[in-house]
């Protein structure tokens, strides 16, 4: 597709925490008890995801380009890959819940789908098939025990 694997995806999420920003111009704002508190949570979750599965990938030896999956030496399946098949972009999408509910955006809650979804289509979908030529019958073992998101 044109836009599989072209947009690196912390610059995704990037542009979407500024749309998610943006929307409070637009929409106004909820204020609500610990929104900070629950915001840092959410934040430090999703950072934890993002870490650990670059700390395996480092811990196994393979890449951790997401443009260009067809690069990966070792199929990742330990540590938090036991867990969800894409933590870097579980983490992101934490991130972004984290932002929303920080600036009180609840526009921000169908930006974040969108985000999922874009994430999907361009950047999972062409991994998933790098995955599935380099690693065949282990990757399908895989995919059949692990969910996508979460």
């Amino acid at each position: 597709m044109f836009l599989d694997h072209k947009i690196p995806p912390p610059i995704v999420t990037l542009i979407f925490v500024g749309l998610i920003y943006g929307s409070t111009n637009y929409v106004a704002a909820d204020i609500f008890p610990y929104q900070d508190l629950i915001a840092l949570g959410i934040l430090l979750i999703g950072l934890g995801f993002m870490f650990a599965g670059v700390r395996e990938f480092k811990k196994l030896q393979t890449t951790v380009n997401p443009l260009d999956p067809a690069a990966a030496t070792t199929l990742a399946t330990s540590g938090v890959f036991s867990i969800t098949r894409n933590p870097m972009y579980l983490g992101m999408s934490f991130i972004l819940l984290a932002t929303s509910i920080y600036h009180g955006a609840w526009l921000g809650l169908p930006l974040i789908i969108l985000f999922m979804t874009y994430i999907t289509v361009f950047q999972i979908r062409p991994e998933e098939k790098a995955m599935q030529e380099l690693f065949g019958a282990a990757f399908e073992d895989y995919k059949g025990k692990v969910r996508k998101w979460i």
